[in-house]
């Protein structure tokens, strides 16, 4: 038995997730190896499920980083008032370019092909139910390890009004998971504890937040308001709910002593979802954030490397290989 496990969980957030991966890039700088090889779980919903399926299949963070470079001004791109328009009627982007860039990237390799146990949330809106992609960790976990990563990555983030839902081989329409977990923390450490069994006292967890920005709904708590104040808000205040529900849930099965959670505090609007022009400001914080916070890191998670993942069931296939 390992004398801790760790998980790193990350946060939806679009083309914020950039920051995510820049920090942990900037962390690969200043230890000997990749990610992967320091976590023992890896739960990323949305933009952290893209970005926790390529560190799963062995990328550096810094390939990530350059992925999402590349990847964010092909996705969001586009005369921004006829976005808006759009977004009235349909999804905001057309969700082609991102499977393409994701294709490309991840080619035809299966979740099975992840060397780290991965847990990537989606919604099943046929059924409202969630749904879950799991690596084979458990010796019950027979399907999904044969699922196409493309399809995984594109079912986690598939955000209502900014991308159509997304039907894989399945048939079955899925949204993003943020839509209940997009701080999937709580996901982690429940997985760790209830499906893999380890000690709660034995688990450190990494979370990392996409930026966030001051939670404020004065008027909202002054006045009387109606659908007009709240179209607009709901989604705000839905995801802090569920943001701080899932870090009170993990503080309180893992120890709040056995959380790090990394998500800086912006001004409303400084960043967004989709806001390619801040790629780079969004590289750079991530970079900055890694040098304030590298000794604190380093000890909990970046000590030594974690046992080989063995999975309990996997395909005799070619995966392909990393480009």
């Amino acid at each position: 038995m390992s004398d801790k496990y760790r998980i790193l969980s990350i946060d939806g957030g679009g083309i914020k997730g950039i920051f995510p991966a820049s920090f942990l890039a900037a962390i690969e700088e200043n230890i000997s190896g990749k990610t992967s090889e320091y976590f023992d779980l890896i739960v990323g919903s949305s933009t952290g499920g893209i970005l926790a399926l390529g560190i799963g299949l062995g990328y550096s963070a810094k390939e990530m980083v350059d992925f999402y470079k590349q990847l964010g001004p092909e996705i969001f791109k586009g005369n921004g008032l006829l976005k808006c328009m759009r977004r009235f009627i349909y999804a905001k982007y057309d969700n082609g370019p991102l499977k393409q860039a994701l294709e490309k990237k991840y080619g035809k390799r299966k979740l099975g092909a992840s060397l780290v146990r991965l847990v990537i949330p989606s919604f099943n809106i046929e059924k409202g139910e969630i749904h879950v992609y799991k690596t084979a960790h458990h010796e019950r976990f027979k399907y999904d390890y044969k699922e196409s990563v493309v399809d995984v990555a594109m079912a986690t983030a598939a955000a209502p009004t900014y991308f159509p839902s997304y039907r894989g081989v399945s048939g079955i329409p899925l949204c993003d998971g943020g839509l209940w977990a997009n701080n999937p923390i709580d996901v982690a450490v429940v997985e760790a504890i209830g499906v893999l069994n380890w000690p709660a006292n034995a688990i450190k967890v990494l979370s990392l937040g996409c930026t966030a920005t001051p939670f404020d709904l004065k008027k909202g708590r002054n006045y009387s308001v109606g659908i007009t104040y709240w179209i607009n808000k709901l989604p705000e205040t839905f995801m802090a709910g569920q943001s701080s529900s899932a870090i009170g849930i993990a503080k309180i099965l893992a120890g709040n002593e056995n959380i790090i959670r990394v998500d800086p505090i912006f001004p409303n609007g400084r960043f967004k979802m989709d806001s390619i022009k801040e790629i780079e400001s969004l590289a750079g914080l991530g970079r900055n954030e890694a040098r304030i916070l590298f000794e604190k890191v380093k000890d909990v998670f970046f000590d030594k490397k974690v046992d080989l993942f063995v999975p309990y069931h996997k395909e005799n296939e070619h995966q392909g290989e990393l480009k």
